[in-house]
């Protein structure tokens, strides 16, 4: 029977995207548990104030300049990081936004941009981090996905189809990476309130929720929050080794319902 270490007390986490949002939540959860964590954003002043925090509540953070549509970005970036804190043990893939619009509408540019950052980027990451995982024999690489690449929703631009190949780069990392002690994992959040794509204006965001609802994306009013995920992130790093947590979904728990309102449906 194979056996497998088990992981260190202290795993240093980098973080893309941890300006905000889901990476914002999951580096203070992480740092709650002990693990140093870098924060990565073209955000740099966010990131700074959030690790400025965590190292206030006694934990271990850095803040480093992240652009997951460069290169030369991303290697600086984990660089940074491994020299401050050592070899990275777990990498969260969350670097993202969102630009709306009909497909047809959008300029090959734009849907080119949205394709580098959320599919590109993840990538790039994993160019950049995997190998020296492979060293170790062991590592999580997280990939946030979305429920909108099993359910595309229309005036997404090229977000759905960035996440579904995102998911098939997972899927094909699970089989390219099994046997290695590396694990590839997908996070497939549902209606999450974040702040991406929150700074439309309402001339674009009203024609988006009209359709949504039109094509019945809207089966209840509750959303997720940030720390949901992070939970969810936490939970899948945390497998023991010999365990691998490749995919999981969450979705809103609806409001609990009166006797009343259960009656009628």
């Amino acid at each position: 029977m194979p056996r497998f270490a088990p992981h260190p007390a202290r795993r240093p986490v980098l973080i893309a995207g941890a300006s905000s949002g889901i990476g914002a939540a999951t580096a203070q959860a992480m740092a709650e548990l002990g693990h140093p964590v870098v924060l990565g954003a073209r955000r740099l002043e966010q990131c700074e104030t959030l690790a400025a925090k965590i190292r206030d509540n006694g934990g271990e953070a850095l803040a480093h300049p992240l652009d997951v549509t460069d290169t030369a970005s991303v290697d600086a970036f984990v660089s940074a990081a491994e020299a401050t804190f050592g070899p990275a043990e777990i990498l969260v893939s969350g670097a993202g936004n969102m630009v709306f619009g009909l497909i047809h509408e959008l300029t090959p540019e734009q849907f080119l941009a949205q394709v580098d950052v959320h599919l590109v980027g993840v990538q790039r990451l994993a160019h950049r981090v995997i190998p020296g995982m492979l060293e170790r024999e062991r590592g999580d690489f997280v990939i946030i996905s979305s429920e909108t690449a099993q359910a595309p929703r229309p005036r997404s631009g090229a977000y759905p189809a960035a996440k579904a190949g995102v998911e098939a780069l997972a899927r094909q990392l699970w089989m390219e990476l099994e046997g290695t002690g590396v694990r590839a994992s997908l996070v497939r959040p549902g209606p999450t309130l974040t702040g991406m794509g929150m700074d439309s204006t309402p001339e674009i965001i009203g024609p988006v929720l009209a359709d949504w609802s039109r094509w019945g994306f809207a089966r209840h009013s509750d959303m997720l929050r940030a720390d949901n995920l992070a939970a969810a992130i936490v939970a899948v790093v945390s497998a023991p080794r010999g365990a691998h947590i490749q995919l999981t979904e969450v979705q809103p728990e609806a409001r609990v319902r009166s006797a009343a309102e259960r009656s009628l449906s």
